[in-house]
């Protein structure tokens, strides 16, 4: 699934086609992928001006003038592509600009959805509504999380993942933060005190930070809007890596819960 950092590098590579551009034509191509396309998508979208594209947790949104913003998400495959040479059977919604520009929402498993919201009203929306504070804005400190964690006995790595305490964390990139800040993925979060909690915040922005430069990491069908690949999956510390050598020269573990995989070094994260 893509994350955080798949999501930003998507809202970037899209930017410089759409920003600024009217958006000429909005075309569903079907009637929906995970939830129904919203049955004025096209009527509420088409004239319109987009004046700016962000990302909140592992959801893009794209503004317009007219007072609304789209929201995406990507779902377990999708992708967007810019100017595709045709279409594809799994390109199910195409936006083209003014300018002649296109780009393709693709989606073959069709786990992701497209909604629209005024954007006065985003903060409202239910899945923005509880989230914590994004991983790479001042909100998130060791006080927050100091907060969020005490008397907690369930692993750190559970409530990392919870979008209540930080909003976007992926199973990825939550392996990689814990062992660049030496925790143990299974300790009691209300266990782990300021001074490592901080060296987890460090860890977290670290990780997201180099994950975008290197254009997220791609898995099996994530690409980003020039077709590129993400190439994080070079830099990967821990996570995949089960059997192979930490740079301590500790054979990394993995562990299967909760159909995810957890993977850690039992000598740099030993507690």
């Amino acid at each position: 699934m893509p994350e955080l950092p798949e999501v930003e590098t998507t809202v970037r590579g899209l930017a410089p086609v759409l920003e600024g551009q009217r958006l000429a034509r909005v075309l569903p191509r079907r009637a929906d992928l995970r939830h129904a396309f919203p049955v004025d998508l096209g009527q509420r979208l088409t004239g319109a001006t987009v004046t700016g594209l962000s990302r909140r947790a592992k959801y893009g949104m794209i503004a317009t003038d007219r007072g609304d913003t789209m929201i995406f998400h990507l779902g377990m495959s999708g992708r967007w592509r810019v100017d595709p040479s045709d279409m594809l059977k799994h390109d199910h919604l195409v936006l083209e600009t003014g300018a002649g520009r296109v780009v393709a929402l693709n989606d073959p498993r069709r786990f992701g959805f497209v909604d629209l919201m005024p954007t006065e009203s985003l903060a409202a929306y239910p899945p923005f509504a509880a989230m914590g504070p994004e991983p790479l804005g001042s909100d998130l400190t060791p006080a927050h999380l100091a907060a969020a964690f005490k008397g907690r006995v369930s692993p750190i790595k559970a409530l990392l993942l919870d979008q209540r305490i930080v909003a976007g964390l992926g199973n990825i990139y939550v392996c990689e933060a814990l062992n660049m800040a030496g925790i143990a993925p299974s300790i009691a979060a209300g266990r782990v005190g300021r001074v490592r909690l901080a060296r987890l915040v460090d860890a977290i922005r670290a990780v997201l930070t180099s994950a975008i430069a290197a254009g997220g990491s791609t898995l099996r069908d994530y690409a980003r809007p020039d077709g590129e690949l993400g190439y994080f999956s070079k830099q990967w510390r821990v996570y995949g890596r089960e059997g192979e050598a930490c740079g301590c020269g500790t054979t990394v573990l993995r562990r299967a819960e909760g159909g995810r995989s957890t993977f850690w070094c039992p000598t740099c994260q030993r507690g």
